[in-house]
């Protein structure tokens, strides 16, 4: 029996010593962090090359133990989404055991090369780029809400596949809300601090930016083309929420659209409202609180919708928060789940299916708010009775949904495989260390060619979200060919990153496939 438990001691010692940076853990990190910690990012230092990670090992080990990183609030039981940052039960215990045998770097020859991120954006350029004046924030005893209303200089009718908030200062840009006024009859508002929402009904949300949100990327290929329209003449609305603590420092922040070409057809139209909804909730202090919301008020919905995604939102008291539906015969559809409740880390959760709502449904949401003392982010000293409000200080008890009318067999299709990004003014000339040909290509694949002799070598291909598609593994040829497939599936058309470690150096090169 010792020997039994000696072997066992050993083979589980050398398991642990035996995962590296460049081995196992390297490939973690571009998965689940990079693609916030990266330079330009929306993390607040990079965690993309070894020495990034190692400088902050005993911060990573606490936090990926306590499960606070990487951020992804919701939780069982909720709903497929897109983009899920949790690490699986493996991925945990290896970054821990390397964090604990002193996180060795290995061979960097052989780290696979890293994801390619535009700075300060995570989609590039796009077909539209509106941007705010310099503006100075206001927020001195209460919060700062403010519109600004922007010409598109659209000549011709557009549809937005695509859209993501650049903030010109993410130390003070709580939030930012995107809508499109169709007529150009919204008028910008910085005076008084109270601009919370378009003053008309026809102006119509799109999505928006919270701390840790991910850009809007509606999917894009048959068989499932979503969007947003945009009328010649129309404007871009935006409402920005800046909080107490913020004022005299400046902003400039920035949204960047990504259309489908002139003409296309089959887009069909996303609706966003904040369907679930109550203001007229109380919360005493010194009390743990229960609040809900139901959708529709009296009654069941009319007809078959499909769900895209959704957006739970609560200030610094609440705790938890979660919504789903009652379909008839009383089945019910779990849609999202937050059992600890970050205010720092919101996104619009898009589905990985859309999520079918049958005629006859009811949609419900519920949360709990802690205005007690020992809430360590309650605003009030002792705790004071907080109702619904605009102000940080005040709460809110809202969930948005991006929805529209259902269609059959919609609930069936993958929607990673569906989301692209738009393609204009990306420079396709070489680098001089990597060529490809023809670039863009299309489904006859790529031709990549490397000028260096090779002694060791390591090539992925990436989307243009830092997700791997495609990996070639160590080879020795100057030259390799990706067929534009990825699992035997044909990638959509949009952006991709050829990176590579050729004897232990990182190049990259930007490539476009076409229809």
């Amino acid at each position: 029996m010792k020997s039994v438990f000696l072997t066992l001691f050993i083979f589980t010692s050398y398991c642990v010593i035996g995962q590296t940076w460049s081995g196992e853990v390297a490939s973690i990190f571009y998965e689940k962090c990079a693609k916030c910690h990266h330079q330009g990012g929306g993390g607040p230092f990079p965690l993309v090359e070894y020495n990034d990670v190692a400088a902050v090992a005993s911060s990573i080990y606490d936090a990926v133990y306590q499960d606070q990183m990487p951020p992804w609030p919701p939780n069982n039981p909720s709903a497929e989404f897109l983009h899920d940052r949790t690490l699986s039960s493996t991925e945990k215990e290896t970054v821990l055991n390397w964090m604990t045998s002193g996180y060795p770097e290995g061979n960097p020859t052989e780290t696979p090369p890293p994801p390619v991120f535009n700075e300060g954006s995570i989609l590039g350029n796009g077909d539209l780029e509106v941007q705010i004046p310099t503006y100075s924030s206001k927020a001195i005893a209460n919060d700062d809400y403010v519109c600004f209303s922007l010409p598109a200089n659209l000549t011709e009718e557009r549809i937005i596949k695509a859209v993501e908030v650049i903030p010109g200062n993410p130390e003070i840009v709580h939030h930012v809300l995107v809508y499109v006024d169709q007529n150009g009859t919204e008028v910008t508002d910085t005076t008084g601090g109270d601009c919370a929402s378009p003053s008309s009904l026809q102006t119509k949300l799109v999505g928006g930016f919270t701390p840790g949100s991910t850009p809007i990327i509606f999917p894009n290929q048959d068989p499932v083309k979503l969007g947003v329209t945009v009328a010649p003449g129309a404007n871009i609305y935006l409402n920005m929420h800046y909080p107490i603590g913020s004022f005299g420092i400046l902003d400039s922040t920035k949204v960047i659209f990504h259309f489908y070409p002139p003409g296309e057809t089959d887009v069909r139209e996303v609706i966003s409202e904040p369907l679930l909804i109550n203001y007229t909730f109380n919360l005493p202090a010194n009390q743990i609180t229960n609040v809900n919301a139901v959708y529709p008020y009296t009654g069941t919905t009319p007809t078959d919708y499909s769900l895209f995604s959704i957006f739970p939102h609560m200030h610094l008291l609440g705790k938890e928060i979660g919504a789903y539906a009652v379909k008839p015969g009383q089945d019910t559809l779990p849609l999202i789940h937050i059992p600890h409740w970050d205010f720092d880390w919101q996104d619009f959760y898009k589905f990985r299916y859309l999520q079918k709502l049958p005629a006859g449904s009811r949609l419900r949401a519920y949360g709990t708010y802690d205005n007690t003392a020992s809430n360590i982010h309650n605003p009030f000293s002792p705790p004071q009775a907080v109702q619904f409000g605009l102000n940080t200080t005040d709460e809110m008890f809202v969930t948005y949904l991006q929805y529209l009318p259902y269609e059959e067999g919609d609930e069936s299709y993958d929607l990673s495989e569906l989301t692209t990004v738009g393609l204009n003014d990306i420079s396709l000339a070489n680098d001089g260390q990597i060529k490809a040909y023809p670039n863009p290509f299309f489904e006859a694949g790529i031709h990549i060619e490397f000028n260096d002799p090779i002694q060791s070598s390591n090539v992925i291909i990436y989307n243009s979200l830092g997700t791997e598609v495609h990996s070639f593994g160590n080879f020795k040829n100057h030259t390799l060919y990706w067929d534009g497939k990825s699992n035997g599936t044909s990638v959509p058309s949009g952006i991709y990153y050829i990176s590579a470690n050729i004897n232990g150096h990182f190049i990259n090169k930007r490539i476009i496939k076409t229809k």
